[in-house]
């Protein structure tokens, strides 16, 4: 942009120069109110889609520990699938919010365990790569053999800690044979948020991968929502040092 001088009553007047700043504070003001449409955005979305929960045990570990702050996405019951990790609460389990990874959906015979201690789903074994092999059992898939078909809307879920994990192998003489409704389900977790080092994305598992419609469900819109938030708040910074800096720039 080019500038014109003159002179008014023996001042100087750079017009350009007082045109450029009209600019610059514009464009700053639009990259920070855009950075506020991502950031709160990114929040507002995120507390819609997502709830927090604290595990409350051992029985997920390593995937969770306990303590871990989670976020769970809200779906429905009918959308989980087969290695799919749950938040649910049942009123035969303690009407508690509990976390567990679904192995088998309604019309599945779920059994263990075959001669190479695994678990097999409709006659499949499953190689369960996300198995506790800290542990002093050296993650079999469990401690006690059991057999149960599911019932349809139902779904049967297992600790990935199997030697400490309280889940539908000790409910297996309830009226859904240990399984757990699928109205029951109040999210699917998605990445762990606390503390910082273990903050990401659950690890995901192809353990399921050759069943028909699929191994999980596909995870939720979480990474994006992060990534506008951090864009965001780049934005609003950004656009706030504009001020401060050019004014340095134009003094020196």
């Amino acid at each position: 942009m080019s500038s014109s001088t003159s002179t008014v009553g023996g001042a100087i007047r750079r017009d350009g120069g007082a045109s450029g700043g009209r600019v610059g504070r514009t464009v700053s003001g639009l990259v920070i109110a855009l950075g506020c449409v991502l950031f709160l955005g990114g929040f507002g979305w995120g507390a819609v889609d997502y709830k927090p929960y604290t595990v409350p045990t051992n029985s997920m570990q390593p995937t969770v520990s306990p303590g871990d702050k989670v976020l769970a996405q809200r779906i429905s019951g009918s959308d989980v699938r087969r290695g799919d990790v749950v938040v649910f609460s049942d009123a035969l389990w303690g009407n508690q919010p509990m976390v567990k990874r679904v192995v088998a959906v309604g019309g599945d015979t779920v059994q263990c365990c075959d001669k190479q201690n695994r678990l097999t789903v409709n006659g499949e074994p499953i190689t369960e790569d996300y198995l506790n092999r800290d542990s002093g059992t050296g993650a079999l898939a469990s401690l006690t053999p059991f057999k149960s078909t599911v019932p349809k809307g139902a779904l049967f879920v297992l600790g990935d800690n199997r030697e400490v994990s309280e889940d539908s192998r000790i409910h297996l003489d309830d009226a859904e044979q240990g399984a757990v409704p699928a109205g029951d389900v109040q999210g699917r977790v998605d990445a762990t948020a606390w503390p910082l080092g273990r903050l990401g994305m659950l690890p995901r598992t192809s353990a399921f991968d050759a069943f028909p419609g699929g191994g999980q469900s596909p995870p939720g819109p979480l990474r994006w929502l992060a990534l506008a938030v951090v864009a965001g708040a780049a934005l609003i910074f950004g656009g706030a040092a504009y001020g401060p800096v050019s004014g340095l720039v134009r003094r020196k």
